[in-house]
């Protein structure tokens, strides 16, 4: 039938039962209606043809909207579309109450729908009656409408598929609550049991891994992306025979199998299982629907973050290492936080890396390893990838065995030179980064750093001070840039402090305050180093991390790196401890040649209690050569470190100077008149031992004299 043809002679018999017939194409957009439907709608009793806008005109706009609803439900159940409406005058006043009941059917090639239907007035019920909770009158409608802003509310606001199906699981639907729920997905040709609520543990496994081909409602659903209603027992056991078994022992009198559908894909089902008889009016199948729609948006967006949040720890677990074994007579402990917000990976990271044939001077048996912190500018994926490849890098570079400021030179070019590999020039990206070498004997740490925080050392009587070491340009600013390497010695029982900037400046403080912040925790801590680690996170995310307010609370928190490590001193066994260790460190700088009269100075302090005299002159002497001989044949400074190991009478003194020239010293015979060029012959006659260490750029002359070797002077 076209609109617009005449009404079939079957019309009039409806006419005579006061029923009218009516006919929509929302192709056309066009409403044909009968005469008795015509009245219904208050209009003059004769066949017409309406527009859309005509007929909704007639209509209460929230019952137009309950057309649109239950036609598409019909649609894709199969099923007729039973709505009641309320009929307007020109003055907005309802003047009548109907019942529509029509056969819907679907155009995909015009997207359209065409329905055919009937009108028929209803009896207003007494407001309070049960047959006034209707689809469109009294308290049912304001409880259902209630009821969908809230469970879609929670549903939305739940951030894990557990926490879905609790929500689930408490829904209360007005009139008609399950006590029973079971939420299916999909495995390739198997269902599976995401979760269920009102069955005891273990009553899922018949219809856990059930093919998608079994004669089982949950299985039809997903096949036929259709709901399932079953309003008896009778009816679910002539349907389905073969699992009704499954079932029965559950004794539900009713069930409700829904499609979870997102995108157009059906990705589950959802069964509500009824202990009373019911019937599934079109308005009960509406809010199944309804809430079935939004069990299933809720279920996607949970399992996606589910897959991220994996996803995204699973990479920076697999970029950030393990701590590796145990360092006889030092202890490493480190920790990494990622930001608060979006996507939970970022550019910080830390490092403990084993150097090949960097065996202690005074136990070859005990290797030297590099400690690596380090921030890639960002907190999104392109900053996890470099931190990744950068620390990649870093571990090639300190395998070839470059020293601390060649290793970070290096790396600077290979960060600089990934800029041209990016379309976006303005997405290059810088890192921060501190490179400890390490001597787990001697304690010796020859830092190097780019554009990080400085250290930090807790000393053996809980004082806590920034170490400050020189410094260069961070990684990938300047491909040429220098970076000068500190030394400095970590006492049996201190504990040394590496970390990111977020660790310093998160919760709204910044570089002073937060410092005083974590100052205070290293001081007053008393526990091993694990709970070190722990106490500077938890202070870092406690109560007072929150309270903070002004400009400074608005600050973007950061990603968290801390990597502790501690010289074990006394209380460990003396088999495993290093030994007693006194040292002093100072640099000479080409314009400050009066300083060597200072090293001099300091060299014979540290050496006040050596018992022989002859050999604290030489000591001097030779330190004195070695200084003047930087500061004369090369461009660069010096640096200066004078140590005293092992008990007494049995000591080794060591005297250290290091500079940045390549140019290698070299033993030639002066003559008698000649002003130098005697350095090398007299640390010959004079030392126990010494040598000259390349440093990938620099060298370092060192000589030793022991305790031993010397008379005591009279």
């Amino acid at each position: 039938m076209r609109t617009g043809e005449p009404l079939p002679a079957v019309g009039e018999v409806l006419t005579a039962l006061a029923t009218g017939l009516w006919h929509w194409d929302t192709a056309t957009e066009l409403v044909t209606v009968d005469a008795e439907a015509a009245r219904l709608l208050g209009l003059p009793a004769e066949r017409t043809t309406l527009t859309e806008a005509q007929a909704r005109a007639r209509l209460h706009p929230v019952d137009w909207n309950e057309i649109i609803s239950v036609v598409g439900l019909a649609v894709a159940e199969d099923t007729l579309a039973e709505v009641r409406i309320r009929i307007m005058d020109e003055r907005g006043h309802v003047t009548r109450t109907v019942r529509s009941r029509s056969k819907p059917s679907y155009d995909a090639d015009k997207k359209s729908f065409r329905l055919i239907g009937t009108l028929q007035e209803v009896t207003e019920p007494t407001p309070g009656t049960p047959a006034g909770r209707t689809a469109v009158t009294g308290d049912w409608r304001r409880s259902r409408e209630a009821f969908l802003l809230d469970a879609g509310r929670a549903l939305a606001e739940a951030r894990s598929t557990a926490e879905v199906l609790r929500v689930a699981a408490g829904l209360s639907m007005p009139g008609f609550s399950p006590d029973g729920l079971a939420v299916f997905g999909v495995e390739g040709d198997r269902l599976t049991i995401i979760g269920h609520h009102g069955q005891q543990p273990g009553d899922e496994s018949p219809f856990s891994h059930m093919s998608l081909e079994t004669d089982y409602p949950a299985a039809e659903v997903v096949r036929t992306g259709r709901a399932v209603y079953l309003s008896s027992p009778e009816a679910y056991r002539s349907r389905y025979p073969v699992t009704w078994p499954l079932a029965q022992r559950f004794d539900r009198q009713s069930w409700a199998f829904l499609p979870l559908t997102v995108a157009g894909r059906t990705m589950g089902a959802w069964m509500a299982g009824f202990a009373y008889p019911v019937a599934f009016t079109p308005d009960e199948r509406s809010v199944l629907t309804t809430v079935a729609r939004m069990l299933a948006q809720a279920l996607s967006r949970a399992g996606l973050a589910e897959s991220e949040r994996e996803l995204t720890d699973g990479l920076q677990r697999s970029m950030l290492p393990t701590l590796g074994p145990e360092i006889p007579g030092m202890t490493v402990a480190a920790r990494y936080v990622p930001t608060g917000g979006g996507l939970q990976v970022g550019g910080d990271w830390y490092d403990m890396i084993p150097l090949p044939g960097g065996t202690s001077r005074t136990k070859p048996g005990q290797g030297r390893f590099a400690l690596v912190i380090g921030d890639v500018q960002g907190h999104d994926v392109r900053a996890a990838g470099l931190m990744g490849q950068l620390r990649i890098a870093l571990r090639a570079y300190a395998a070839e065995g470059h020293r601390p400021d060649a290793v970070l030179s290096r790396a600077s070019r290979f960060l600089n030179g990934m800029a041209y590999g990016v379309d976006d020039a303005s997405d290059t990206r810088f890192a921060t980064c501190l490179y400890v070498e390490a001597d787990p004997v001697t304690g010796v740490l020859e830092v190097a750093r780019a554009g990080h925080p400085d250290p930090a050392i807790r000393m053996t009587d809980g004082t806590v001070l920034a170490r400050r070491t020189q410094g260069g340009l961070p990684l990938g600013i300047d491909p040429d840039a220098d970076y000068p390497t500190t030394r400095i010695t970590l006492e049996p029982g201190e504990t040394l402090m590496l970390c990111t900037d977020g660790l310093i400046e998160t919760g709204g403080h910044d570089f002073e305050t937060g410092w005083k912040r974590i100052r205070a925790i290293l001081e007053t801590h008393e526990g091993d180093l694990e709970e070190l680690a722990d106490a500077l996170i938890q202070a870092v995310h406690g109560p007072s991390s929150h309270h903070t307010t002004g400009p400074l609370a608005d600050r973007r928190e950061d990603d968290i790196a801390v990597l502790l490590l501690h010289r074990q001193g006394e209380g460990v066994d003396p088999a495993a401890a290093a030994p007693t260790v006194r040292r002093t460190m100072l640099s000479v700088a080409q314009a400050e040649p009066e300083r060597v009269a200072v090293a001099r100075q300091q060299l014979r302090e540290l050496l006040h209690d050596w018992p022989s005299a002859d050999q604290v002159d030489s000591a001097v002497l030779l330190l004195s050569e070695t200084l003047t001989n930087v500061l004369v044949h090369t461009d660069a400074d010096a640096l200066l470190l004078a140590e005293v190991r092992g008990e007494p009478g049995e000591r080794r003194m060591r005297i250290e100077v290091t500079d940045t020239s390549d140019d290698l010293p070299h033993k030639r015979r002066p003559g008698e008149l000649a002003s130098s060029g005697r350095g090398l012959m007299l640390i010959e006659l004079l030392a126990d031992a010494w040598g000259v260490d390349p440093q990938g750029e620099g060298k370092s002359i060192w000589f030793e004299l022991y305790e031993s070797s010397g008379e005591p002077s009279a």
